[in-house]
């Protein structure tokens, strides 16, 4: 789930900047599993770098996105872009008939910045709905959604808290999510067949791709699927968890949008043998990207970009119906951002530097060299496809 910075190797780094060791145990951990089975799948190794209960990278409560942590996201940088997503919600529930009880569910939380810039959004846009939102944060542990709960009480929004449970009527909605989900490593065999990239052990105990037969039959199955043949060396990301998570998203919606901002490309463009020969896996830390998986383990994000095409098909086989698809600089663009910023600017409390803050923010988020490129795309169930909905009906020009 993170932006998009400089390229810069660790080893490329000033000299005096210090980069996080490795989590001891999580490392032993991890080698003790392919000492005892063999390598690993690259999925199987972010489900443990990121995901292991006790000490992978989201398990931890401190801050991951932020000035403060190793990636800067749209809803981190400026609440403009939560009161922004708030005209999109406000604008759902006028579709569905202003229901008596509308949910939002987040799937990927995070420190809560986003709930409470949408709830805020909400309250001044339209009062009256704000006292119908509920807001349902789902977090890969209970201290993080713990973390979620104090940020909402800090502001004043404890009430509109709940958890994830039941039925959605509303929006589910997931920001740089998807792009941190378990993924596969593959690469285009000199013969024209696929091999897969697993963890394993160097002659020096240090942990190496090893190249070997696909684990699953799945993976040459999707890449076939899109017409997509790797390039003798091409390496690439096939992340079959994709279909699974929204499957399960799509399953939890009754009636309403499941709206989702990431990086992504259709198939065609992801798996690019000329631009993207050596795939999109990227790690994050301390607002520094580089190519080494295997370093920092558990201290640093691992991300690869969405298969748009395999989320298209996903939403579809969910029984989802397309209802837009954009950059996130349109997407914003569309909800009146320009306008939030001036009404911002124009309120007595906010001085130069708040000012200059939002603007730079803003400017990010809109930027095709930042995150303006992200990917914003909605499907729905039980609401109309026609007219599109504000955010996906502004187009820049050229």
């Amino acid at each position: 789930m993170g932006a998009s910075f400089e390229l810069r190797r660790p080893a490329d780094l000033p000299a005096d900047e210090v980069l996080p060791d490795d989590d001891p145990e999580l490392a032993r951990l991890i080698r003790d599993e392919i000492a005892a089975g063999g390598p690993l799948t690259f999925a199987r190794f972010i489900e443990l770098a990121l995901y292991h209960p006790g000490h992978g990278y989201y398990a931890d409560v401190r801050p991951r996105a932020g000035r403060s942590g190793d990636f800067l996201t749209a809803a981190e940088s400026h609440p403009i872009f939560g009161w922004a997503l708030a005209r999109q919600v406000a604008e759902v529930a006028e579709r569905l008939g202003r229901p008596d009880r509308f949910v939002i569910r987040e799937h990927g939380a995070g420190s809560g910045a986003l709930a409470v810039a949408i709830l805020e959004g909400l309250r001044l846009e339209d009062p009256a709905l704000a006292a119908s939102v509920r807001y349902q944060p789902v977090e890969t542990t209970e201290r993080r959604t713990e973390a979620v709960a104090t940020r909402l009480e800090a502001a004043g929004l404890a009430d509109r808290l709940e958890p994830a449970e039941g039925p959605v009527v509303g929006v589910v909605l997931a920001n740089e999510l998807l792009d941190a989900l378990p993924t596969h490593r593959v690469v285009g065999g000199p013969d024209g067949t696929l091999r897969e990239l697993f963890v394993g052990l160097g002659p020096d105990g240090a942990l190496a791709d090893v190249v070997g037969e696909p684990s699953i039959p799945a993976l040459a199955d999707r890449l076939e699927d899109e017409g997509i043949r790797l390039a003798p060396g091409q390496r690439a990301e096939v992340c079959l968890a994709l279909a699974a998570w929204v499957a399960a998203a799509a399953a939890s919606l009754e009636r309403g949008v499941l709206l989702l901002v990431d990086y992504g490309h259709p198939a065609t463009d992801l798996y690019d043998p000329v631009r993207r020969r050596d795939g999109t896996l990227r790690a994050y830390v301390r607002h520094r990207v580089h190519a080494d998986p295997y370093r920092h383990l558990g201290r640093q994000d691992l991300t690869a970009h969405v298969d748009l095409t395999a989320l298209e098909r996903a939403a579809n086989t969910a029984g989802l119906v397309p209802l837009g698809s954009t950059t996130q600089a349109e997407f914003l663009a569309g909800l009146g951002t320009g306008e939030l910023l001036a009404a911002f600017e124009s309120d007595p409390a906010t001085d130069l530097q708040a000012s200059l803050e939002a603007r730079a923010a803003l400017r990010r988020m809109l930027d095709p060299a930042v995150s303006g490129r992200f990917r914003v795309v909605a499907y729905g169930r039980g609401i109309a496809p026609v007219p599109p909905l504000r955010g996906f009906g502004f187009r820049l020009a050229g």
